[in-house]
């Protein structure tokens, strides 16, 4: 098995790297971070290469040792089952050396060995696609990408579509986690992106969470998807995974909120603790790229806000998910005054066509609340 592209730090301030203090002295103590005080996310303005952004398209840290083996399917639903045989299978395939991708721009590659081109994964939230996602990207030798749409789409806004396309090609496997079908323009960008890997022999397989309405609705989450990635569809075999659905479950509760003065009290005794009012995080947003979202958080342990209250504007809120999104991937606990995580978005933004990103929000925003309670 090839291996797999490590997590790199670069500097995450516009001040070029050879202009940085020594970074091979030997890391300062738990004491001396805390002594230095909470950083300020608002006060940072990140610059990512390029080729950082290709880097650490890995699973996150929470998938970084999952295997089909540590998958443990609920013995009531035999599609959890099948959906372990058919990736095991697929992962097979792709270890046979028998797919070897080619780069090109200007002209088709040689045909893709037959079989299907990509597997996607369809249900419901917390039925383990995740997990059976980064378990192939695992099982398979490299080079091989895994990343959200949302970082692709990022990928291809900092590369350029033809930048995206000849990196991508050189790679065996593209995962692509929480495949989203809210926005047209960046379905239809990317369906182009996926359709030009294929014809270059790139394999993929992607998920996506179905709404919780629609779930027993037969396929209507494949079927949308199979639908707006076009000439994609009979390259992709749909694989309907159940279980315990969201709707089941119902939005977490949000531990309740603590004031603003024990909020930078544990900021200020917490090693890497960020610590920022909600309103100038979110304003300062505004001038970062999301796909420099990552780097905003680079060597913060802890995350800590003050005043949280609820976000009306869709843009902001949008920007706040895909942040969200990045403080999971890297498990920081965050502490909050203000309103609690489950109530930020309005009830119109929840019954909107960004709905599912939302409800993915306040799981995350809600668990990392949880596990700052926790350690407090």
């Amino acid at each position: 098995m090839g291996p797999s592209l490590p997590r790199r730090r670069v500097p995450f301030t516009d001040v070029p790297a050879a202009s940085h203090p020594d970074t091979t002295a030997a890391p300062a103590s738990a004491d001396a971070i805390a002594a230095a005080g909470p950083v300020a996310l608002a006060d940072r303005r990140p610059l990512v290469p390029a080729e950082r952004l290709v880097a650490e398209m890995v699973p996150p840290p929470r998938f970084a040792g999952v295997s089909f083996g540590s998958y443990l399917p609920d013995s009531s639903q035999p599609s959890q089952y099948e959906a372990v045989q058919v990736l095991e299978q697929f992962a097979a395939s792709l270890n046979s050396g028998s797919t070897t991708p080619r780069r090109s721009w200007f002209r088709r590659a040689a045909p893709a060995p037959s079989g299907p081109a990509g597997i996607y994964l369809d249900g419901g939230y917390g039925v383990g696609k995740t997990h059976l996602l980064a378990s192939l990207w695992h099982a398979t030798p490299g080079p091989k990408a895994f990343g959200t749409f949302v970082e692709l789409t990022n990928l291809v806004g900092a590369l350029t579509f033809k930048g995206a396309v000849e990196t991508l090609s050189g790679h065996r496997l593209l995962c692509i986690d929480e495949f989203e079908l809210d926005d047209p323009g960046d379905t239809v960008l990317v369906s182009t992106l996926l359709s030009r890997l294929v014809e270059n022999g790139v394999k993929l397989c992607a998920t996506s969470n179905t709404l919780p309405e629609k779930l027993g609705e037969g396929r209507f989450a494949a079927a949308d998807f199979l639908r707006e990635i076009q000439g994609l569809s009979a390259h992709f075999r749909p694989l309907r995974i159940d279980g315990q659905d969201y709707r089941h479950r119902g939005l977490p509760e949000a531990p309740p909120p603590y004031t603003d003065e024990v909020v930078t009290e544990r900021a200020a005794r917490t090693p890497g603790a960020s610590l920022d009012d909600f309103d100038g995080l979110l304003e300062h947003l505004k001038a970062v790229h999301p796909s420099r979202y990552g780097a905003l958080l680079d060597d913060v342990q802890a995350v800590f806000l003050r005043g949280v209250h609820q976000v009306d504007d869709q843009s902001t809120a949008l920007r706040l998910v895909v942040l969200a999104d990045r403080m999971y991937d890297r498990e920081l606990p965050i502490t909050a005054s203000g309103l609690p995580f489950d109530q930020v978005f309005t009830e119109e933004m929840l019954r909107g066509g960004y709905r599912k990103k939302y409800l993915r929000a306040i799981s995350r925003l809600v668990a990392l609340a949880r596990d700052s309670a926790k350690s407090a």
